[in-house]
């Protein structure tokens, strides 16, 4: 099939391991890829390899998980790591999550510069607030109400903007001959004051090959969406189903129409979480081994997505007849009715839990081309612009998607053989600009 649009993907990259706790017990894994940066750049050159438009690094500063048997699901540093990316790629985007609530708008503008001209354009923030206590307490603060830190959202956004800005596309001279290294009167101070952050500038850092960084933009929400709608090229979703994708699509499209902006140039990506294998038997094999030591503990929550009373000693049985019969979806769980669906299908409740009715974005299960499936259904029924794709196990699951999934999309005419371009913007198709967008006041 031959299709005029196609789908722009994303390459989740986190702690080393992959998305599933316990993949640093994977075979093949190195356990002690949490703090190897060569396996992070490894992992983000097979990405590229297939055609990436880029790697999204979440962040949060602080410690999450059950450290006892689960590693951390964040890499050391985001900004670091992909530094070092940047030094062994040559295409890929470089997307990094940054802090608009712990973080200064100079600090967040001059990481984000640097890393754009480092790898000659390929850099995006990914710009969030920050609603944990735990977090607000290593920086010695309180969380602010949520109004409150989107407005300071919005300020940080806008002086860095701005400081990408103050230093003129054409300001340095390079002039050997005369002695002119830049012209001054191109290099010039801010002086932004917010209600929260201000700056006076300027920035010295001279523009990258794409200009400036793209943003992009995950949070939930009126206030999220009202944020993206305006400052972002790219949107992160959380979405587990298409009419919810949708939804947020239309929502964040809507947004950015009324900020003055065209909506096309805002690209929603849903999550996807494949369990790929040569049979489905296979694929679930899998994931029930990713799943062996935390599947007890997830029984319960199960049970309450279903409306019944599930213990751990039923885990390697199916729902008894009677208890399909009164099984009903939580209506408070989007991810309830999948795991009714799944569970009528007759699995075992560990099977179930290896379906991924639990994990944070869908997981289609089985072959290549059931994750193909997947993706071109969401993509054709309008509920995204591409995926960012979160591999359970980094080692081999990267290489496999690109080896399997790729050339099916791209039979299909779902997705590109190559890239067109050198720039993070090129990738999305996102239009040029250079400080302030002067539609948005």
């Amino acid at each position: 099939m031959s299709n005029d649009r196609t789908m722009i993907l994303g390459m989740h990259l986190g702690n080393g391991y992959g998305s599933q706790g316990a993949a640093w017990r994977f075979p093949g894994v190195d356990p002690a890829n949490y703090a190897s940066f060569d396996a992070q750049v490894r992992y983000a050159q097979a990405a590229e390899r297939g055609k990436f438009a880029f790697l999204f690094l979440p962040d949060f500063p602080g410690l999450q998980g059950d450290l006892a048997s689960e590693s951390p699901q964040i890499t050391l540093e985001p900004m670091l790591t992909l530094a070092a990316i940047a030094r062994e790629t040559a295409r890929i985007g470089l997307v990094a999550t940054g802090s608009t609530t712990f973080n200064e708008p100079f600090n967040i503008a001059r990481q984000f510069k640097a890393l754009d001209v480092m790898s000659h354009g390929r850099a995006g923030w990914n710009a969030v607030t920050t609603s944990d206590p735990g977090a607000a307490a290593n920086y010695g603060q309180t969380i602010a109400p949520r109004p409150e830190r989107y407005q300071r959202a919005h300020e940080t956004i806008q002086i860095a903007q701005a400081l990408w800005g103050s230093w003129q596309r054409d300001a340095w001279l390079q002039d050997t001959a005369a002695g002119r290294f830049a012209d001054p009167e191109k290099i010039q101070p801010i002086n932004l004051q917010g209600q929260h952050v201000a700056s006076r500038g300027p920035l010295p850092i001279p523009p990258s090959e794409q200009g400036q960084p793209v943003i992009f933009a995950a949070g939930g929400g009126d206030n999220g969406i009202e944020l993206a709608g305006r400052y972002a090229s790219g949107v992160i979703g959380a979405a587990f189903t298409i009419e919810d994708a949708r939804s947020q699509r239309a929502a964040v499209r809507d947004a950015a129409r009324r900020a003055g902006r065209d909506p096309d140039e805002v690209k929603f990506f849903a999550g996807v979480m494949p369990a790929i294998g040569p049979t489905k038997r296979a694929a679930l094999d899998r994931r029930v081994r990713l799943g062996e030591h935390s599947a007890p503990a997830r029984v319960s929550y199960l049970g309450s997505m279903l409306g019944l009373a599930l213990d751990a000693r039923q885990l390697d049985e199916p729902l008894s007849a009677s208890q399909l019969t009164i099984a009903r979806a939580s209506e408070f769980d989007p991810r309830s009715a999948r795991a009714l669906e799944v569970a009528r299908e007759g699995w075992t409740l560990r099977e179930i839990l290896a379906h991924g009715v639990i994990d944070y974005h869908p997981t289609p299960v089985g072959t290549a081309a059931v994750t193909a499936d997947h993706m071109q259904e969401w993509f054709e029924a309008g509920a995204c612009d591409g995926f960012w794709v979160s591999i359970d196990v980094n080692e081999d699951g990267i290489d496999t998607f690109v080896d399997e999934v790729m050339p099916i999309l791209q039979e299909r005419g779902l997705f590109h053989h190559d890239y067109e371009g050198s720039t993070l913007r090129d990738h999305l198709g996102a239009p040029a600009q250079y400080g302030l967008d002067p539609r948005v006041s």
